[in-house]
């Protein structure tokens, strides 16, 4: 099979089973088909790009070495996803090993409070999320976007339910700061909680 016919599969199943088989035309097309995706999702956990193009690359390397183990159990998406969370978890594991996350005071930010985020392009967004502290930022990575509650967090990072809430909780707040400080008054529409 040409390099071609092989980044014009359509059948992610055919895809995962020539990757299975080590061919490189695989590999490529499953890397042009989900680099963007993960690697949106690794500059999320990052402090830079470099960084998280490190861990693209890592955890890329870990799915192409387990995706012989890879049975459909779930999407291949979701699968992938998983896979480059945790690579990133690995990677910034020492960071929140060397600065330790601790239970801090609600930071006042209500649960229902609104922040408008219409006139902000996703590439900034991201910029606010990557300068927020490893810990805070780990956390609010994992429940406000990829949706884990705080009891799975602590068991994914070794902290308890409690340190996770208030590192939520300090996220939200330093982020609130953030964008109150890069614009201003917040007008009604595009308003979205978090």
């Amino acid at each position: 099979m040409s390099n071609g016919q092989i980044a014009g599969m359509h059948s992610e199943s055919e895809l995962v089973s020539r990757c299975a088989k080590g061919e490189r035309a695989a590999q490529q097309a499953l890397y042009d088909r989900y680099c963007r995706k993960l690697m949106a999702m690794c500059l999320r956990y990052a402090k830079n790009v470099p960084e998280a193009e490190d861990i693209l690359q890592e955890g890329f390397l870990k799915i192409f070495n387990n995706i012989k183990s890879f049975r459909f159990e779930s999407s291949l998406s979701t699968w992938m996803s998983r896979i480059m969370i945790n690579t990133a978890l690995n990677h910034l594991r020492q960071k929140l090993y060397m600065l330790p996350m601790v239970d801090v005071e609600n930071a006042g930010l209500q649960e229902d409070e609104k922040i408008s985020l219409a006139d902000f392009h996703l590439n900034e967004l991201i910029k606010l999320v990557q300068s927020l502290p490893d810990g805070c930022r780990v956390v609010f990575n994992l429940f406000a976007i990829e949706g884990y509650g705080h009891k799975e967090i602590g068991e994914m990072l070794g902290v308890s339910e409690g340190t996770s809430k208030s590192q939520y909780n300090r996220a939200k707040s330093l982020l609130r700061a953030k964008l109150e400080n890069a614009k201003g008054n917040y007008g009604k529409l595009g308003e979205v909680k978090i």
